[in-house]
C-alpha cells in the first residue's frame, strides 16, 4: 500500500504509539490528522508534527463528537483515506470490588464502541477512495488475556473479532478498503507506567506498522506478539500462564 499522498486519520494520535506513527507516516509522505481528548497534548503534538499535520481534541467516550471530529479532519487536510483507531485506555480493575462501573463504561466505549461508530460513519466514504484502509489496533492480549485487566483484554478481543468479521463482509462490498489489524506487545507508554519490563518503544511499533501497510498485510504482529501468537496456537493452556500475571 502506498501512504504518499494520503490522508490518515489517527485517533489517540497526540501521545504513545498514535503520535509515533504520525511522525513516521509524515515521513512517507501522508497527510495525517491526530486526535485526543486532551487540548494541552493535542497542542503539544501539533507543535511536534508541524504544518503537515492537524491536531484536534474529541472525547471519542462521547458519540455525539465523532462528526465533529471527522469533520474538522477532513476540513484540515481533505478526504480521508486511512482510518486508524488506535485510541484505548487500560485499567487494573478487581471485580471483586464493586466500584467499577464508570471505569467498565469508560474502556468499553473509548475501546470498542468507538471504533465501530467510526468505522461505520466513515465507511461510506473510504468506498470511493481509490486506495483506503481501516487500521484497528487491538493487543497481544486480545490472544490471551491477563487477570488484572479483564475488560480491557474482553474490548481488544472484541475489536479483533470486529476487525475479522468487517475485512470479511468488506472483501466482496467494498474490495478497495483493506481491513488490518495491528497487535503490539507491552509498548512503553503512559499507559503502562509502572507495568512490565521489556516494553518495545512506539516509535518501534510505528515502523512495524508502516512496513506491514505497505506489505499490504492483513494482520501486523508486533514484536513479542509474534511469539504469543505461536504460544497461543501450541498450547493456549501455556499462553494463558503467560499472560496471567503480566
Amino acid at each position: 500500500m502506498k501512504l504518499d499522498g494520503l490522508h490518515v486519520l489517527i485517533t489517540g494520535g497526540t501521545a504513545g504509539i498514535g503520535l509515533a506513527l504520525a511522525e513516521r507516516l509524515l515521513r512517507e509522505g501522508a497527510r495525517v490528522s491526530v486526535c485526543g481528548r486532551s487540548e494541552a497534548r493535542a497542542k503539544a503534538a501539533a507543535e511536534r508534527l508541524g504544518p503537515e499535520a492537524a491536531a484536534m481534541t474529541c472525547d471519542l467516550s462521547d458519540p455525539a463528537q465523532h462528526p465533529r471530529l471527522l469533520a474538522d479532519a477532513a476540513a484540515a487536510n481533505g478526504p480521508i483515506d486511512v482510518l486508524v483507531n488506535n485510541a484505548g485506555v487500560q485499567q487494573r480493575m478487581d471485580f471483586t470490588d464493586p466500584q467499577q462501573r464508570r471505569a467498565i463504561a469508560d474502556e468499553v466505549t473509548i475501546n470498542l464502541t468507538a471504533p465501530m461508530l467510526l468505522t461505520e460513519a466513515l465507511l461510506p466514504q473510504l468506498r470511493g477512495r481509490p486506495n483506503a484502509a481501516i487500521v484497528q489496533v487491538t493487543s497481544g492480549l486480545a490472544l490471551s488475556p491477563k487477570a488484572s485487566a479483564p475488560v480491557y483484554c474482553a474490548t481488544k478481543a472484541g475489536l479483533r473479532a470486529f476487525t475479522r468479521t468487517l475485512r470479511w463482509q468488506l472483501a466482496d462490498a467494498a474490495p478497495g478498503v483493506r481491513v488490518v489489524e495491528v497487535l503490539p506487545p507491552l509498548v512503553d507508554t503512559a499507559m503502562t507506567r509502572g507495568r512490565g519490563r521489556g516494553k518495545l518503544s512506539p516509535a518501534a511499533v510505528a515502523e512495524a506498522i508502516v512496513r506491514g501497510l505497505r506489505a499490504e498485510r492483513s494482520e501486523i504482529h508486533v514484536g513479542k506478539s509474534t511469539l504469543l501468537r505461536a504460544l497461543v496456537r501450541l498450547s493456549p493452556w501455556l499462553a494463558s500462564l503467560v499472560t496471567r500475571r503480566m
